[in-house]
Formats: C-alpha cells, structure tokens, sequence
C-alpha cells in the first residue's frame, strides 16, 4: 500500500471517529441541555454509533494491517445497516398518519426493571409512539431523518475501506 492511500485511510477512520464523537456529542447535548429525552430507537442508534465509533478506533489504530482493517470495515458497515434499519424505523414511525401511530409505552426505565430483557430489547428496535414525535428539526428534517443520512454516509464509507485493497497488495509487517 502507497503512502497516500495509507493516509487517505487514516483519515477515513478518523473522520468516522469524529463524526460519531460529534453526533454522540450533540445527542447528550439535546438530552442534558435542550431537555429531548431518546426514546427506544434513538438509544438504539447510539448504541449502533457507539459500535461504528468502535470500529473507527480499532481501523485506525491497525491502519497497516490487512485482515483487521476488513475486519474492522466489515463490522462498521453491519452497525451502520443496524442503525440505518433502526433509524429508518423511526423515520416510519415519523410519517405515519396520527391514528396508525403505535401507544406510548411506560417508558425505558420501567420495561429494564420490570420486563425480561429480550422483552426490552424488543422494545428498543420497535419502538412505541414516543419514537414518532418530532420535537427537533434541522433544515426541514427531523433528528431520526438525520440519523438516517449519517448511517448511510458512515455505510458507504465503510464499504470504500472494505473493498480499496487493491489485488496483490500485501500487509504492512
């Protein structure tokens, strides 16, 4: 591998890990400032950020090692398709007409302490009616909306890392 595509990789991975610093960043933010409380599907896409951060890290750290960097690429991009599923989801949600809305559950904190926790993780991908409020907006689209544009912007970054080996290129050490 050439020196600018090593460094063209290495700023990939810490463009994705200063993307996600940012959006988690601005997510507590919204939580502990602007009083948005998540709702399941917007924990659920932190969690998938959290994951696709994760990556990042370990990208750039084995920046000049093949398998890690497949590896690291493949995960990233399954966790950006999670958190576009869940983001989409929301988005769905978002749209629906008033009365195909699902009820609003009790909340987080109960399901944890009194449901099983496949029951609550169940909760987290469906989401209740608390996930279909739009309480925020930037440009016209909603913070689900936005969620989704970056999970894809991160999944087609992921799938450039994933297949920029070119044949008969091989590891660094």
């Amino acid at each position: 591998m050439n020196l600018s595509s090593l460094y063209a990789r290495r700023l990939m991975w810490l463009g994705c890990l200063f993307s996600v610093i940012g959006l988690m960043s601005y997510a507590i933010y919204a939580e502990r400032v602007l009083y948005l409380d998540p709702c399941p599907l917007c924990i659920t896409q932190r969690l998938f950020y959290i994951l696709v951060g994760i990556c990042s890290l370990v990208g750039l750290v084995f920046v000049r090692r093949r398998i890690v960097q497949r590896i690291a690429a493949s995960l990233m991009a399954l966790c950006a398709i999670g958190g576009m599923i869940t983001a989409g989801r929301q988005v769905w949600l978002q749209h629906l007409p008033p009365e195909k809305v699902p009820e609003c559950g009790p909340g987080l904190a109960y399901w944890m302490e009194n449901e099983p926790w496949l029951q609550t993780l169940s909760l987290l991908f469906k989401g209740d009616g608390n996930c279909a409020e739009v309480h925020w907006t930037f440009m016209g689209m909603s913070m689900g909306e936005w969620s989704l544009v970056w999970f894809v912007g991160l999944l087609v970054v992921a799938l450039v890392l994933l297949f920029s080996y070119r044949a008969g290129v091989s590891d660094a050490r």
